[in-house]
């Protein structure tokens, strides 16, 4: 059998934990191989040896046949090897063209041609469906745009293998739709892919085989065709995974958030949130379903006082919060899992334990006087990376230097952990793998169950429909209907995201 790729033995260590012990790989041409694994098991680690990120301890690499040595990126390129990464490598204010170039620019007479460079990067758009405008700024264009603008630079540079990490982590389901497509039109091109994912919905999807890593050590390789989710889910977390959250019927009392007649602008000035009317009651989920983009960003920004209210009315337990600083709000009695981990969950320099004290770092016992308590904000930190199984080497590890999934586990077990009175949860399981997804359905429940209130904005359907004890479909900034989980399909649900059978919905609902 010959490989486009083999990575024999591989062992990568970082100082007290092992990542990779004694890993094989071994990818087909022209097929797409899943990595799949728990948060931490050393998926992202493997393909950052490949890429020439790290250097292994031990084992080899072959890349068709032919033993290398991959130093740094620059040899992975050349050996036809690319790479997206989970968190795109772009620079925000550089148009799709330059991204692109950065590193490899195209010269004439000693200048950049940046016109020749944006016409071959529009004919490999077009090639392979990837409709991107070669002009355009990043900071302008979506997300999934953006991916396909990594995707466009590792075409640019020649990749035949490429890495996908984590690709779908942060689109919309429409882009994850899309994604899929654009990555059979790859394989149809004759390129290869490794897929690192948990999503076993893609796997089943797109996948030719699928190698599993628990714990840093390689389980084996499946035929995707011969497997099933559940197998898979157990192979990887090393026990039997429920998908469908087990919960007592909800016995909401009063309201604890009311929403009435809510205004509020995006960055451009145009109504984001239109006159939307939404209430929570004490001891229940409510889930709000849309298509990303119908105002649940400026609706959570303007709860959380990240961002101005225009008109409108949002009252915790009846205080009005509007007006209210960002610290005032959390101290009202409002948690918040944002949407966005880097931008409003993390500061990604500080260490996880840091991280894990900074909605409480002022409060005793973590500081008295102003003055900070380490031994006390590193033990409370300890205590809930036990609790939520944040995989990380020590509470004094850097956020940054944690995986994705694992940086989001520390903000739950931080917002969760202090049991607010309305919990806003943001696409809480973005990037989790299954076990953890269950681990925290779990703790939303704990917290419903206490008698608090629960918001869920989530892009994920079934999450929403699993966990909600009632569900706010928004469109265009307003909530359009609020429907019962058990008496609705995924299909109504997509109709009403997308506007049809309208019933604007009146502050008392």
């Amino acid at each position: 059998m010959s490989y486009v790729i083999e990575m024999l033995g591989i062992r990568k260590e970082f100082p007290g934990i092992v990542a990779n012990d004694n890993i094989t790989l071994q990818v087909k041409k022209g097929e797409i191989h899943a990595l799949l694994g728990e948060n931490g098991a050393g998926k992202s680690t493997l393909m950052n040896v490949l890429f020439g990120l790290y250097q292994p301890e031990k084992g080899q690499i072959k890349v068709h046949g032919k033993e290398v040595k991959i130093t740094d990126p620059n040899v992975a390129n050349n050996l036809g090897i690319g790479m997206v990464h989970q968190h795109f490598m772009l620079v925000q204010n550089f148009t799709v063209t330059e991204n692109i170039i950065l590193g490899n620019e195209p010269t004439k007479a000693g200048k950049i041609n940046i016109k020749e460079a944006a016409k071959a990067i529009e004919d490999l758009s077009l090639k392979y469906g990837l409709a991107v405008d070669p002009y355009a700024k990043i900071e302008d264009i979506s997300v999934g745009m953006q991916q396909r603008v990594e995707i466009l630079k590792t075409l640019y540079r020649g990749a035949e293998i490429l890495i996908f990490d984590e690709p779908t982590a942060a689109l919309t389901p429409q882009e994850i739709t899309e994604l899929i497509e654009i990555m059979k039109r790859l394989i149809h091109e004759g390129k290869s892919i490794i897929l690192i994912t948990h999503k076993l919905k893609e796997i089943m999807a797109v996948c030719d085989r699928c190698t599993i890593i628990r714990k840093g050590v390689g389980i084996g390789t499946v035929e995707v065709s011969e497997t099933n989710p559940d197998e898979l889910a157990s192979l990887m977390v090393g026990r039997e995974v429920h998908f469908k959250t087990d919960k007592q019927e909800a016995k909401p009392t009063e309201e604890v958030l009311q929403i009435s007649h809510l205004v509020v602008e995006d960055s451009r000035g145009v109504a984001a949130v239109n006159d939307l009317n939404l209430s929570v009651r004490a001891g229940e989920i409510v889930g709000i379903a849309g298509v990303d983009g119908n105002g649940q960003t400026e609706l959570i920004e303007a709860i959380t006082g990240l961002r101005k209210v225009k008109s409108g009315s949002i009252q915790l337990n009846e205080k009005e919060l509007i007006g209210m600083k960002t610290r005032r709000i959390t101290e009202s009695g409002v948690g918040h899992i944002p949407q966005d981990r880097h931008k409003h969950g993390l500061v990604l320099d500080y260490t996880i334990g840091e991280n894990i004290a900074l909605q409480t770092y002022h409060q005793q016992p973590l500081s008295r006087k102003g003055i900070l308590n380490y031994k006390n904000i590193y033990e409370k930190a300890k205590s809930l990376i036990k609790e939520y199984d944040v995989r990380t080497p020590s509470e004094y590890t850097p956020a940054r230097a944690l995986s994705g999934g694992n940086q989001q586990k520390a903000i739950i077990a931080r917002e969760v952990d202090r049991s607010p009175n309305l919990l806003i949860a943001a696409q809480p399981t973005r990037g989790l793998d299954v076990g953890a997804i269950e681990f925290i359905h779990r703790k939303l429940v704990e917290e419903r169950d206490k008698g608090k209130a629960v918001l869920l904005v989530s892009l994920e359907l079934d999450e929403v429909m699993n966990l909600s004890d009632r569900i706010a479909v928004i469109y265009e900034g307003e909530i359009v209907d609020i429907v019962d989980p058990t008496q609705t399909s995924e299909q109504e649900l997509g109709l009403l995201m997308a506007g049809g059978q309208r019933k604007k919905v009146g502050e008392t609902s």
